[in-house]
């Protein structure tokens, strides 16, 4: 130590520490410092670990080598400096601590982090610092002695380690959320697909607790496994992704569909370790496509049925006029003959009301006027309508009616529909002589109609969508029955609309069906409105002044025929400004106008009507082909006092002539 030169305020700091404590109180002969000292000095500078010997409160330095690496020094440096020139980033926490251990005590503290400067800049590092007094002969303090240990790289791979660990578990819970929130079944397969491995997922077939080696057989329907073998002996061979709609056996025994997708997983060898997949239920969304198939399967079927159907009445029609334009018919045959072309238009309009009243029920645009009804009564009036029909089959009726009241709260009109509606199914489809029993009966909340027939019968298969829109039982070619098959579909709503409930059943094909509707019971006995006033003949009518308007030549003439053969004085005009005209001159006591007219409709002229003083009182009969809700409403705003939809019920419009009018 005595050639070693430790420059400190100017003095010989070697001479100094050998004989003075930090204090600088003098150590005397008897201390035993120097000889301490100096073996002090030669296990530091011997020691790997890095060690610094600090004397007085600035902490003048005796280190080595590794603490000269620690403090950031590129020099091996024995003595020198001070506490603070070594690292002054850390001076704060290395002072107090040198001064602690001044006093006598012990300081410990590891996890200390620093910002020192490096080669590459400021950096945070990380240490363990003990320090500790050194105490002479006397017992005094004379030095401090530092260990200072590195830990920066431990605690940055920790920091990494951790940094990891939470992307992980981030990543798990992610996982498991997904999992957890997904009805489908996640998988692994071994490399040759001979085992299912357990991975997660709730599932929607039995669950995956162990490996599988039997699941083809397990979960794939044994029509279905061949399809399903071919496609993942492909993959396998292609190293391809797996993908493929199947059919899978669920957890409750029934057979659904799956579509399940599986992706090879590669080892660091190239070669397949194991396939991942998912598998998704799409049970419902293959149910909806065969649902969607046979909805337009049924729509094609009543496309073509709709249009035969219209053809074969005017086939007859057609006939008829011909035979008019003839000339030669004597009366006989002109009353024969019309009343084919009646027949065949009643027909034709049935059809068409058909169309009309199911596209109404179905999006909801029909009010039921609902008051008090007796059921039997409705039984009643549906056995009325039929009875042509039933007659002409040669059938036997039968009625068994409870007694007493059987009330219900129900639009009077829907409900005999309903009930013809399915009366004339069982008379269209039961052979001619067959029998058809009507049953009302009642309990505390329903009054039921039960209507059986001994006919052709149904299928379990049928009988099950008998009231879906489109569904019709298979036909004979020659069509003899008629109809489209909207009957039942039309029922169903209607009934529904009343809050009851609808059914049929039947033992089979040739045994009969039976329907059944069940209406809630109207509390209490309440009294059915009286059967409307039975509308008037064309022979009551009184003679009117009428103006037809219709750019339909043909229609307009034969509505003109035949109002003035009821004994009307009848005007025909086909263009709106003409027929302007022709009312302020003739002044008409009822107009019957078209809607659809060229450069003015009919709902302008009479706008125009309305304004004009000459026709301001006269009868506005709005004569359409449209009927719909909102056209009515338009025609009503328009001025009309009538909106009637072609072809005419004349037994109405009678009705309207005779009871509009003063005589």
């Amino acid at each position: 130590m005595d050639d070693v030169e430790w420059p400190y305020a100017g003095g010989d700091i070697a001479a100094l520490i050998r004989t003075r404590d930090w204090r600088g109180t003098p150590l005397g002969p008897v201390s035993g410092w120097p000889e301490r000292l100096r073996g002090l000095v030669d296990v530091l500078l011997e020691n790997p670990v890095p060690t610094a010997l600090l004397w007085g409160p600035d902490g003048i330095l005796l280190y080595n080598d590794g603490y000269a690496v620690v403090c950031g020094k590129r020099h091996p440096a024995v003595l020198g400096g001070t506490l603070h020139d070594a690292w002054p980033e850390a001076w704060d926490f290395n002072g107090r601590m040198l001064a602690n251990c001044l006093a006598g005590n012990h300081e410990t503290h590891k996890n200390v982090s620093f910002l020192l400067e490096r080669d590459g800049g400021p950096r945070e590092s990380w240490f363990d610092l003990y320090y500790g007094p050194v105490r002479g002969a006397g017992g005094a303090v004379v030095a401090v002695l530092a260990t200072v240990i590195e830990i920066t790289d431990q605690v940055e791979a920790e920091q990494a380690r951790a940094v990891q660990r939470r992307q992980l578990d981030r990543a798990t819970s992610r996982y498991q959320a997904l999992t957890a929130a997904t009805s489908d079944v996640i998988y692994s397969m071994s490399a040759d697909w001979s085992e299912m491995r357990p991975v997660d997922g709730r599932g929607f077939i039995k669950d995956l607790s162990a490996p599988v080696r039997t699941w083809l057989q397990d979960y794939v329907p044994p029509d279905e496994q061949p399809r399903v073998r071919a496609a993942f002996e492909k993959a396998i061979a292609t190293r391809s992704v797996y993908e493929l709609e199947q059919r899978v056996l669920r957890v409750d025994g029934s057979i659904g569909w799956t579509l399940s997708r599986a992706v090879p997983i590669v080892g660091e060898d190239g070669e397949v370790e194991e396939w991942f997949g998912v598998a998704s239920d799409i049970t419902e969304r293959k149910m909806a496509e065969e649902k969607l198939k046979e909805s337009d399967r049924r729509k094609d079927e009543f496309l073509a049925m709709l249009a035969h159907e219209l053809r074969n009445p005017l086939a007859p029609i057609g006939t008829a006029a011909a035979l008019l334009q003839t000339g030669r018919l004597d009366a006989d045959r002109v009353r024969a003959t019309s009343q084919i072309i009646g027949r065949q238009v009643g027909h034709m309009t049935e059809l068409i009301d058909d169309l009309l009243d199911v596209s109404r029920v179905t999006r909801g645009l029909i009010t039921l006027e609902r008051t008090a009804l007796d059921v039997k009564d409705i039984v009643r009036d549906a056995v009325e309508q039929v009875a042509p029909l039933v007659a002409a089959r040669g059938h036997t009726l039968a009625l068994d009616l409870a007694p007493g009241a059987t009330f219900v709260l129900g639009d009077r009109k829907r409900l005999v529909q309903v009930v013809s509606n399915i009366l004339n199914n069982a008379a269209k489809y039961t052979r001619e002589g067959g029998t058809i029993r009507v049953t009302a009966t009642a309990d505390d909340a329903h009054v039921t109609v039960s209507v059986a027939d001994d006919g052709v019968g149904m299928t379990p298969e049928f009988a099950a969508h008998a009231f879906e829109l489109f569904a019709q039982a298979e036909r004979t070619s020659d069509r003899s029955t008629g109809g489209l098959g909207l009957g039942l579909a039309l029922v169903k709503s209607l009934v529904e609309l009343h809050g009851g409930t609808v059914s049929c059943a039947s033992p089979g094909p040739g045994r009969g069906s039976t329907f059944r509707v069940s209406l809630p019971r109207l509390a209490g006995e309440a009294a059915a409105p009286s059967d409307p006033q039975a509308v008037p003949a064309a022979e009551a009518l009184r003679a009117r002044r009428i103006l037809v308007v219709d750019d339909n030549t043909d229609a307009a003439d034969m509505l003109s025929m035949l109002l003035e053969a009821a004994g009307h004085r009848v005007s025909v005009e086909h263009e709106p400004q003409r027929a302007l005209e022709r009312a302020r001159a003739e002044r008409p006591q009822v107009c019957l106008i078209d809607i659809g007219l060229p450069d003015m409709d009919g709902n302008m002229l009479a706008q125009r009507l309305r304004a004009d003083p000459a026709t301001a009182g006269a009868l506005l009969v709005a004569t359409t082909g449209y009927g719909q809700a909102s056209d009515r409403r338009r025609s009503l705003a328009a001025g009309f006092d009538h909106h009637l939809v072609k072809p005419l019920d004349l037994q109405e419009l009678y009705a309207i002539l005779d009871a509009s009018i003063p005589g």
